[in-house]
Protein backbone atom coordinates (compact mmCIF):
# COMPACT_ATOMS: atom_id res chain seq x y z
CA UNK A 1 0.00 0.00 0.00
CA UNK A 2 1.46 3.52 -0.81
CA UNK A 3 1.40 6.22 2.12
CA UNK A 4 0.31 9.61 0.75
CA UNK A 5 0.56 13.04 2.32
CA UNK A 6 -0.33 16.52 1.56
CA UNK A 7 1.74 18.35 -0.68
CA UNK A 8 1.42 21.19 -3.21
CA UNK A 9 1.91 19.89 -6.18
CA UNK A 10 3.04 21.53 -9.75
CA UNK A 11 0.91 18.89 -12.15
CA UNK A 12 2.34 19.60 -15.44
CA UNK A 13 5.10 21.78 -16.98
CA UNK A 14 4.01 25.90 -16.46
CA UNK A 15 0.82 24.48 -15.02
CA UNK A 16 -0.82 26.08 -11.78
CA UNK A 17 -0.04 25.01 -8.08
CA UNK A 18 -2.63 22.53 -5.98
CA UNK A 19 -2.92 21.09 -3.20
CA UNK A 20 -3.00 17.23 -3.69
CA UNK A 21 -2.59 14.04 -1.95
CA UNK A 22 0.74 12.98 -3.17
CA UNK A 23 3.68 9.78 -2.67
CA UNK A 24 5.27 9.47 0.23
CA UNK A 25 8.74 8.29 -0.38
CA UNK A 26 11.04 6.14 2.30
CA UNK A 27 14.32 6.91 2.73
CA UNK A 28 16.96 5.25 1.12
CA UNK A 29 20.65 4.52 2.01
CA UNK A 30 22.07 7.66 3.53
CA UNK A 31 18.91 9.16 3.85
CA UNK A 32 16.39 10.76 6.20
CA UNK A 33 12.60 11.23 6.20
CA UNK A 34 11.85 14.41 7.69
CA UNK A 35 8.23 15.69 8.97
CA UNK A 36 7.98 19.40 7.41
CA UNK A 37 6.63 21.52 10.15
CA UNK A 38 8.38 24.89 8.40
CA UNK A 39 9.03 25.51 4.73
CA UNK A 40 10.32 28.85 3.69
CA UNK A 41 9.61 30.51 0.13
CA UNK A 42 12.19 31.19 -2.42
CA UNK A 43 12.27 33.53 -5.63
CA UNK A 44 13.29 30.17 -7.71
CA UNK A 45 9.73 28.45 -6.50
CA UNK A 46 7.82 30.95 -9.13
CA UNK A 47 10.36 31.10 -11.58
CA UNK A 48 10.61 27.70 -12.15
CA UNK A 49 6.86 27.54 -12.33
CA UNK A 50 6.91 30.33 -14.94
CA UNK A 51 10.20 29.35 -16.79
CA UNK A 52 10.64 25.61 -16.41
CA UNK A 53 14.41 24.05 -15.61
CA UNK A 54 15.65 22.94 -13.00
CA UNK A 55 13.22 20.15 -12.51
CA UNK A 56 13.72 16.53 -13.48
CA UNK A 57 9.95 15.94 -14.78
CA UNK A 58 6.21 16.43 -13.22
CA UNK A 59 3.84 16.54 -11.65
CA UNK A 60 6.82 18.24 -9.00
CA UNK A 61 6.58 19.52 -5.53
CA UNK A 62 9.09 22.65 -5.51
CA UNK A 63 10.53 24.05 -2.28
CA UNK A 64 13.95 24.19 -1.18
CA UNK A 65 14.10 25.15 2.49
CA UNK A 66 13.44 22.27 4.96
CA UNK A 67 12.83 22.63 8.73
CA UNK A 68 11.01 19.40 10.80
CA UNK A 69 11.38 16.45 12.16
CA UNK A 70 12.97 12.96 11.62
CA UNK A 71 10.45 10.54 10.67
CA UNK A 72 12.36 7.65 10.11
CA UNK A 73 16.32 6.85 9.03
CA UNK A 74 17.83 5.15 5.96
CA UNK A 75 20.53 2.28 6.35
CA UNK A 76 23.56 3.56 7.48
CA UNK A 77 22.42 6.28 9.25
CA UNK A 78 24.17 6.81 12.42
CA UNK A 79 23.71 10.37 13.46
CA UNK A 80 20.29 11.06 13.02
CA UNK A 81 17.05 9.18 15.13
CA UNK A 82 13.46 9.66 14.88
CA UNK A 83 12.28 13.09 16.46
CA UNK A 84 15.39 14.82 16.00
CA UNK A 85 14.82 18.28 15.20
CA UNK A 86 16.48 18.97 11.27
CA UNK A 87 16.80 21.46 8.49
CA UNK A 88 18.23 21.16 4.93
CA UNK A 89 18.10 22.07 1.29
CA UNK A 90 15.24 20.48 -1.07
CA UNK A 91 16.56 19.03 -3.95
CA UNK A 92 15.50 19.89 -7.64
CA UNK A 93 13.40 16.61 -8.17
CA UNK A 94 10.24 16.46 -8.76
CA UNK A 95 9.93 14.02 -5.44
CA UNK A 96 11.91 16.24 -3.19
CA UNK A 97 10.70 19.56 -2.78
CA UNK A 98 10.03 21.36 0.45
CA UNK A 99 6.26 22.10 0.24
CA UNK A 100 4.45 18.82 1.34
CA UNK A 101 4.33 17.06 4.72
CA UNK A 102 6.94 14.64 4.34
CA UNK A 103 9.99 15.04 2.06
CA UNK A 104 13.41 12.78 1.79
CA UNK A 105 16.71 14.19 2.49
CA UNK A 106 20.27 13.47 2.56
CA UNK A 107 21.69 12.72 5.78
CA UNK A 108 25.17 14.43 4.74
CA UNK A 109 23.68 17.90 4.04
CA UNK A 110 21.08 17.61 6.89
CA UNK A 111 22.00 19.49 10.20
CA UNK A 112 20.53 19.61 13.76
CA UNK A 113 18.65 22.82 14.68
CA UNK A 114 20.15 24.44 18.14
CA UNK A 115 17.45 23.94 20.55
CA UNK A 116 16.94 28.08 21.38
CA UNK A 117 15.67 28.14 17.25
CA UNK A 118 12.43 27.22 16.14
CA UNK A 119 11.62 25.40 13.15
CA UNK A 120 10.34 28.74 11.55
CA UNK A 121 13.74 30.17 12.61
CA UNK A 122 15.93 27.33 10.99
CA UNK A 123 13.87 27.16 7.31
CA UNK A 124 14.85 30.70 6.33
CA UNK A 125 18.54 29.61 6.41
CA UNK A 126 19.01 27.04 4.17
CA UNK A 127 19.06 27.83 0.22
CA UNK A 128 20.40 31.76 0.52
CA UNK A 129 23.08 30.29 3.24
CA UNK A 130 24.18 27.60 0.29
CA UNK A 131 24.03 30.40 -1.99
CA UNK A 132 26.21 32.53 0.05
CA UNK A 133 28.81 30.10 1.30
CA UNK A 134 29.27 28.77 -1.94
CA UNK A 135 29.97 32.08 -3.97
CA UNK A 136 32.47 33.15 -0.70
CA UNK A 137 34.13 29.45 -0.30
CA UNK A 138 33.87 27.76 -3.77
CA UNK A 139 36.65 27.59 -6.48
CA UNK A 140 36.63 29.67 -9.38
CA UNK A 141 34.55 30.10 -11.47
CA UNK A 142 31.85 29.61 -9.07
CA UNK A 143 33.12 31.77 -6.26
CA UNK A 144 36.07 33.66 -5.11
CA UNK A 145 37.99 30.58 -3.58
CA UNK A 146 38.49 32.01 -0.41
CA UNK A 147 39.53 30.05 2.69
CA UNK A 148 36.14 29.14 4.43
CA UNK A 149 36.25 29.96 8.03
CA UNK A 150 35.96 26.33 9.69
CA UNK A 151 39.05 26.59 11.88
CA UNK A 152 40.41 28.89 14.25
CA UNK A 153 43.21 29.95 11.97
CA UNK A 154 40.74 30.88 8.74
CA UNK A 155 38.54 32.72 11.12
CA UNK A 156 39.32 36.59 10.38
CA UNK A 157 41.86 35.50 8.14
CA UNK A 158 40.66 38.41 5.41
CA UNK A 159 41.00 41.08 7.81
CA UNK A 160 41.51 44.94 6.12
CA UNK A 161 40.04 43.97 3.06
CA UNK A 162 36.86 45.56 1.66
CA UNK A 163 33.94 43.68 0.32
CA UNK A 164 31.35 45.07 -1.44
CA UNK A 165 28.02 43.52 -1.18
CA UNK A 166 25.13 44.20 -3.73
CA UNK A 167 21.63 43.81 -2.38
CA UNK A 168 22.18 43.23 1.49
CA UNK A 169 18.94 43.38 2.56
CA UNK A 170 17.89 40.33 0.20
CA UNK A 171 18.35 36.90 2.05
CA UNK A 172 21.37 35.74 0.19
CA UNK A 173 23.07 39.23 0.88
CA UNK A 174 21.86 39.32 4.90
CA UNK A 175 24.28 35.65 4.88
CA UNK A 176 26.79 37.38 2.52
CA UNK A 177 27.46 39.88 5.34
CA UNK A 178 27.28 37.52 8.30
CA UNK A 179 29.62 35.05 6.90
CA UNK A 180 32.17 38.31 4.96
CA UNK A 181 31.89 39.58 8.68
CA UNK A 182 33.26 36.21 10.38
CA UNK A 183 36.30 35.78 7.83
CA UNK A 184 37.06 39.69 8.98
CA UNK A 185 36.72 41.40 5.79
CA UNK A 186 36.63 44.93 6.59
CA UNK A 187 34.76 47.04 5.50
CA UNK A 188 31.89 45.57 4.70
CA UNK A 189 29.93 47.71 2.20
CA UNK A 190 26.49 46.82 1.09
CA UNK A 191 23.92 48.60 -1.45
CA UNK A 192 20.32 48.50 0.02
CA UNK A 193 17.60 50.73 0.76
CA UNK A 194 18.69 53.18 3.30
CA UNK A 195 15.91 52.10 5.21
CA UNK A 196 17.28 48.45 6.53
CA UNK A 197 20.58 50.32 7.31
CA UNK A 198 20.88 49.92 11.09
CA UNK A 199 19.25 46.47 10.89
CA UNK A 200 22.22 45.52 8.19
CA UNK A 201 24.77 47.22 10.26
CA UNK A 202 23.48 44.98 13.27
CA UNK A 203 24.29 41.53 11.64
CA UNK A 204 28.18 42.67 10.12
CA UNK A 205 28.03 45.59 7.60
CA UNK A 206 30.02 48.69 8.52
CA UNK A 207 28.79 50.78 5.26
CA UNK A 208 25.33 50.79 4.17
CA UNK A 209 25.08 53.10 0.68
CA UNK A 210 21.69 53.60 -1.69
CA UNK A 211 20.84 50.98 -3.94
CA UNK A 212 19.57 53.45 -6.32
CA UNK A 213 23.34 55.09 -7.00
CA UNK A 214 24.71 55.03 -10.42
CA UNK A 215 28.47 52.91 -10.95
CA UNK A 216 29.94 56.58 -10.49
CA UNK A 217 27.97 58.11 -7.65
CA UNK A 218 28.75 54.45 -6.17
CA UNK A 219 32.47 54.62 -6.76
CA UNK A 220 32.70 58.03 -5.54
CA UNK A 221 31.36 57.22 -1.99
CA UNK A 222 33.27 54.10 -1.85
CA UNK A 223 36.53 55.88 -2.48
CA UNK A 224 35.17 57.92 0.64
CA UNK A 225 35.51 54.89 2.85
CA UNK A 226 38.71 53.06 1.41
CA UNK A 227 41.07 54.05 -0.52
CA UNK A 228 42.01 49.64 -1.51
CA UNK A 229 41.00 48.16 -4.36
CA UNK A 230 37.73 46.64 -4.53
CA UNK A 231 38.60 42.28 -5.13
CA UNK A 232 35.58 40.90 -3.93
CA UNK A 233 32.34 42.14 -5.41
CA UNK A 234 28.94 39.68 -4.15
CA UNK A 235 25.80 41.07 -6.72
CA UNK A 236 23.32 39.05 -4.63
CA UNK A 237 20.39 40.76 -7.19
CA UNK A 238 22.01 40.39 -10.41
CA UNK A 239 19.64 41.65 -12.44
CA UNK A 240 21.28 42.92 -15.64
CA UNK A 241 21.57 46.80 -13.92
CA UNK A 242 23.39 45.77 -10.87
CA UNK A 243 25.46 43.35 -12.92
CA UNK A 244 27.21 46.10 -14.69
CA UNK A 245 27.36 48.46 -12.08
CA UNK A 246 28.92 45.46 -10.12
CA UNK A 247 31.56 45.09 -12.84
CA UNK A 248 32.16 49.20 -13.13
CA UNK A 249 33.08 48.98 -9.72
CA UNK A 250 35.55 45.99 -9.76
CA UNK A 251 38.67 46.84 -9.02
CA UNK A 252 41.70 45.52 -12.14
CA UNK A 253 42.86 41.87 -10.72
CA UNK A 254 39.07 41.25 -8.71
CA UNK A 255 36.21 39.03 -9.16
CA UNK A 256 32.76 39.29 -9.31
CA UNK A 257 29.84 36.84 -7.93
CA UNK A 258 27.11 36.85 -9.39
CA UNK A 259 23.93 34.98 -8.84
CA UNK A 260 21.76 34.84 -12.37
CA UNK A 261 23.29 33.86 -15.18
CA UNK A 262 25.88 36.88 -16.21
CA UNK A 263 24.99 39.22 -18.54
CA UNK A 264 28.24 40.93 -18.53
CA UNK A 265 31.66 39.41 -20.19
CA UNK A 266 34.74 38.71 -18.32
CA UNK A 267 38.64 40.55 -19.38
CA UNK A 268 41.15 39.94 -18.33
CA UNK A 269 41.74 42.21 -15.65
CA UNK A 270 38.27 41.36 -13.99
CA UNK A 271 37.05 37.80 -13.47
CA UNK A 272 33.45 36.78 -13.17
CA UNK A 273 31.75 33.85 -10.94
CA UNK A 274 28.35 32.13 -10.89
CA UNK A 275 27.35 30.54 -7.20
CA UNK A 276 25.07 27.42 -7.54
CA UNK A 277 22.18 27.02 -5.04
CA UNK A 278 21.99 23.47 -5.77
CA UNK A 279 23.43 20.85 -3.20
CA UNK A 280 23.67 18.12 -5.46
CA UNK A 281 26.23 19.76 -8.58
CA UNK A 282 29.65 20.02 -8.79
CA UNK A 283 31.18 22.67 -6.93
CA UNK A 284 28.77 22.52 -3.99
CA UNK A 285 29.23 18.59 -3.46
CA UNK A 286 32.58 19.15 -2.91
CA UNK A 287 32.35 21.41 0.07
CA UNK A 288 28.45 21.45 1.20
CA UNK A 289 28.26 18.40 2.76
CA UNK A 290 31.12 18.93 5.28
CA UNK A 291 29.49 22.39 6.23
CA UNK A 292 26.19 21.32 6.73
CA UNK A 293 27.08 17.95 8.49
CA UNK A 294 30.17 19.34 10.37
CA UNK A 295 30.02 23.13 11.15
CA UNK A 296 26.52 24.98 10.78
CA UNK A 297 25.01 23.78 13.86
CA UNK A 298 28.07 25.84 15.58
CA UNK A 299 27.89 28.75 13.37
CA UNK A 300 24.06 29.30 14.49
CA UNK A 301 24.58 28.58 18.29
CA UNK A 302 27.66 31.06 18.34
CA UNK A 303 25.38 33.34 16.13
CA UNK A 304 27.41 34.17 13.28
CA UNK A 305 24.77 33.57 11.62
CA UNK A 306 21.16 34.05 12.44
CA UNK A 307 17.54 33.74 11.17
CA UNK A 308 15.90 35.69 8.99
CA UNK A 309 12.93 37.97 9.97
CA UNK A 310 9.90 35.72 9.29
CA UNK A 311 5.80 35.72 8.16
CA UNK A 312 4.27 32.57 8.64
CA UNK A 313 1.52 32.35 5.70
CA UNK A 314 -1.95 31.16 6.73
CA UNK A 315 -3.80 28.13 5.78
CA UNK A 316 -0.67 25.50 5.54
CA UNK A 317 0.32 24.64 2.16
CA UNK A 318 -2.18 26.71 0.52
CA UNK A 319 -1.21 29.63 1.49
CA UNK A 320 2.20 29.25 -0.52
CA UNK A 321 0.69 30.11 -3.54
CA UNK A 322 -0.34 33.92 -2.54
CA UNK A 323 3.51 34.17 -1.27
CA UNK A 324 4.68 32.98 -4.34
CA UNK A 325 2.87 36.04 -5.83
CA UNK A 326 4.21 38.56 -3.87
CA UNK A 327 7.44 37.10 -4.27
CA UNK A 328 7.09 37.94 -7.81
CA UNK A 329 5.63 41.39 -7.72
CA UNK A 330 8.54 41.92 -5.13
CA UNK A 331 6.32 42.67 -2.28
CA UNK A 332 8.65 41.06 0.22
CA UNK A 333 12.16 42.91 1.63
CA UNK A 334 14.02 41.27 4.59
CA UNK A 335 11.92 38.55 5.26
CA UNK A 336 11.33 34.90 4.55
CA UNK A 337 7.60 33.92 4.24
CA UNK A 338 6.97 30.40 5.48
CA UNK A 339 4.72 27.73 5.20
CA UNK A 340 3.62 24.91 7.63
CA UNK A 341 2.93 21.99 5.47
CA UNK A 342 1.18 19.58 8.91
CA UNK A 343 -1.25 22.70 9.16
CA UNK A 344 -2.78 22.24 5.71
CA UNK A 345 -6.28 20.84 5.19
Amino acid sequence: MTLTHKALVLPEQFGKFVVADFPREAPGPGEILIKVQSAALNPVDWKIQKWDGLMDGYPAVLGSDIAGDVEEVGEGVKEFKKGDRVFGQGEFRKTRGAFQQYVVSSASTTSKIPPKFSYDEASTLPMALTTAYSGLYSKPPNGFGLEAPLTDAAVGKYSGNPIVIFGGSSSVGQFTIQLAKVSGFSPIITTASLRHADALKDIGCTHVLDRNLSSDALNAEISQITTKPIHHVYDSISSDLTQQIAFDILSPGGRIVYVSFPTVKATEEKQINFAYAKLTIPPNTEHMPAFYHDHVYSFIEKGWITPNNIEVLPNGLAGVIEGLQRLEADKVSRLKLVARPQETD
